[in-house]
């Protein structure tokens, strides 16, 4: 099992689509506040379809509630300004995946205390970014791909 953690999302489509590659690959879902839209969200629930029974959800008030949490778990910290690649690591279970918002990514204090586990996906220099979902399930296959598709068929 793998945790996601997304830092402050903000569009509600990305969020659901999220959730439901969590569902379908049992990977637990955290969303730390603030969000950007309420959880009952027309468009977080149709993103999500009927798949939402199937994910476990936690919520958290800032980043540092999941730092606790997850203390001793492998945090990698996913940014464009990176050195590393995402595919550079070797995944364990457990391991907790943190991407930020839409419109900023995460914040450069988090960036710098966590550089030496920060890393990228590999793009065009003047792409900018993928849509956070995508980016989501990039990495989040990779690792599951490194771990044996545990549990899924």
């Amino acid at each position: 099992m793998l945790h996601i953690v997304l830092v402050e999302p903000e569009i509600p489509g990305n969020t659901g689509n999220i959730a439901r590659l969590c569902a379908a690959t049992c990977c637990e879902l955290h969303l730390v506040k603030p969000l950007g839209f309420s959880t009952d969200d027309r468009h977080l629930k149709r993103a999500g379809l009927d798949y939402w029974h199937l994910v476990k959800v936690h919520y958290h008030e800032n980043f540092q509630e999941v730092a606790d949490r997850y203390a001793g778990h492998n945090f990698y910290f996913n940014t464009t300004k990176a050195q590393k690649r995402y595919t550079d690591i070797r995944y364990t279970a457990g391991d907790v995946l943190v991407f930020g918002k839409e419109t900023a990514g995460l914040p450069e204090e988090l960036l710098r205390a966590n550089w030496p586990n920060c890393i990228r996906i590999p793009m065009l220099e003047d792409a900018r970014s993928l849509n956070l979902s995508n980016a989501v399930a990039v990495v989040a296959y990779e690792a599951l791909r490194q771990l044996g598709f545990p549990g899924l068929c």
